[in-house]
């Protein structure tokens, strides 16, 4: 029998020992003479990594799976402190590497990747910011505390965030609109700690970014990302073409969910609603969905079915919800045990069945590049988005599985969804790109400018005079913005080119299957642009790209 997840041992690292040993492999990669010599190495300093990272992401994991637990609280304390020193090691790798008089055969076993990634990640580190890493991940971890702590009173229970969501689609409107307003309450009574929180990160960004060497965060939060196919200038270009194609058929979409609904005027708290009778939800228990979605794997295809047993098996999945637990969803990879874990938040809505498909995507992704380097576990991440969001399009034939008779209404809705979700990605961008130029910003000005944004690219939004919302503080529970800047364009990049594979599915669909395992087995051996072909996938900055997947929205919604 193979380890289960819960018996994964975690140790807190002897960081003095580790940071000895990996020093001294770095002196002896520099004193090597031959590439030979630097590429074992180079495999003992990444087996070393892999011990340390596979603590620091159990660690977190744990600490997801119940904030308030004292013990991996104050573990995920420690790597938050010892993270930045960390990446101090690995800047003394990098420079090494990228000093090496061997780079060519170097790049020719390790990829060019590596080296791409390397320099780039140079430019994000010094040990001059190492105290500012640390402060930043501190405020990092004490926002997603505060959002774990929500306990909202509703229906005669305490709710958290995500339990929240089940009562705001709901066909009650009145309950729907209690629910939006609950929700807005809560932000509200911590909104003073937020606006806070988010502030001081805005400063700390820009102050590390200035003794960097940057004008300001947005090269930094780029280069964070490791971007190197394209620049800031190239995504509000793309922003404009979204705004240009996309805006315009999602008030049509919501024109139409308007009259579906029969409603004389549309506000915020109708948006979640795509039936007059409900939205489909998901049939039986949360067990017997999971079991549903090893019987979907089994019959998608042979890798998906060996991939998906195993994650059941060995319990490689975190998506029950429950008091204490942090909200939302991720995929992560375990080193050392060389598996992908889901963490996810079922609510019991059709979001359960998009979980197992979106980050089971990304775990496939992990489980079929099987990555020996750290720097290759994930692509890029608006590349990494494509495994997630193409599964989810790959298993569409399987939706009556979880919903029965309305596995049809549930394909509308989860493709009208992916649409809609286009302008609030750019916009979402957007407001970080104006918030990191204009970093003297105070809260309220932050307010005022996601509200001016929201405007342009959710025209339709009416919230109905709920003050939290009119004022701009919707993106408080955006964790994206908080926690990762930069990070969301690239859901919009990779819908763009999911929306080309989903297309192409309908033609060819075995071979657009066959393109998917190739990306997918490629892992983050490659940039954005370089990967792409692999799956006959264009550049979504294309001219045409973002017209030609709103068009074939359109037709396929009867728009």
């Amino acid at each position: 029998m193979t380890t289960r997840f819960s018996e994964f041992t975690y140790r807190r690292p002897d960081f003095s020992a580790f940071s000895q040993e990996f020093k001294t492999l770095v002196a002896d990669f520099k004193g090597a003479k031959t590439a030979q010599m630097q590429l074992e190495i180079v495999q003992q300093i990444n087996k070393l990594r892999s011990v340390f990272l596979t603590q620091a992401k159990l660690a977190r994991i744990r600490y997801t799976q119940n904030t308030a637990a004292a013990f991996y609280s104050q573990e995920q304390e420690f790597f938050d402190e010892t993270e930045p020193l960390y990446e101090h090691l690995i800047h003394e790798y990098y420079q090494a590497l990228v000093a090496s008089p061997f780079t060519k055969e170097l790049a020719q076993n390790l990829g060019e990747q590596l080296f791409t990634w390397a320099r780039q990640i140079l430019q994000t580190f010094s040990s001059q910011v190492i105290d500012s890493l640390q402060a930043e991940n501190k405020l990092i971890s004490r926002y997603k505390k505060l959002l774990g702590s929500a306990e909202i009173s509703f229906a005669g229970k305490k709710c958290n965030l995500n339990e929240l969501a089940f009562y705001q689609q709901l066909p009650d409107r009145a309950v729907r609109q209690e629910a939006y307003v609950a929700r807005a309450q809560f932000f509200q009574q911590h909104e003073e700690e937020f606006a806070e929180i988010f502030y001081q990160l805005v400063h700390l960004r820009t102050e590390i970014a200035r003794r960097l060497g940057f004008a300001n965060f947005i090269p930094l939060g780029y280069l964070r990302r490791c971007r190197s196919d394209y620049n800031a200038q190239d995504v509000a270009s793309f922003r404009q073409k979204i705004k240009a194609y996309c805006v315009p058929l999602t008030e049509k979409i919501r024109h139409r969910q308007q009259r579906r609904l029969g409603l004389e005027t549309f506000k915020f708290y109708d948006e979640s609603l795509f039936s007059p009778e409900g939205n489909p939800v998901p049939e039986g228990s949360p067990t017997e969905i999971l079991q549903q979605g090893m019987r979907m794997y089994a019959e998608l295809s042979p890798e998906t079915g060996e991939f998906f047993a195993h994650m059941v098996e060995r319990q490689l999945l975190d998506v029950f919800s429950r008091k204490g637990k942090a909200p939302g969803g991720y995929c992560d990879y375990i080193p050392a045990y060389e598996v992908p874990f889901i963490f996810a938040n079922f609510n019991g809505t059709a979001q359960d069945v998009d979980v197992l498909t979106h980050e089971a995507g990304h775990a496939f992704q992990l489980w079929l590049s099987r990555p020996q380097i750290p720097e290759y576990e994930f692509p890029t991440m608006e590349a990494a988005e494509i495994p997630s969001m193409g599964m989810e399009f790959f298993t569409w034939p399987w939706m009556e599985l979880f919903f029965g008779a309305q596995a049809d209404l549930y394909r509308r809705q989860h493709l009208s969804e992916a649409f809609l979700f286009l302008p609030y990605g750019a916009l979402v961008d957007h407001f970080q790109h104006e918030v990191y130029a204009q970093s003297h910003f105070t809260p309220k000005e932050h307010r005022k400018l996601w509200r001016q944004l929201e405007k342009e690219y959710l025209p339709y939004r009416d919230y109905d005079g709920i003050a939290f919302y009119e004022e701009g503080g919707y993106w408080y529970q955006q964790g994206h913005i908080f926690e990762v800047p930069f990070y969301y364009i690239d859901y919009v990049l990779a819908q763009i080119c999911v929306f080309a594979l989903w297309q192409r599915m309908h033609k060819d669909r075995q071979q657009a299957w066959q393109d998917y395992l190739a990306f997918c087995r490629a892992g983050g051996s490659l940039s954005f642009f370089a990967l792409l072909p692999l799956a006959n996938l264009s550049t979504p900055f294309a001219e045409t790209a973002v017209k030609n997947s709103t068009a074939y929205v359109q037709k396929w919604l009867n728009l």
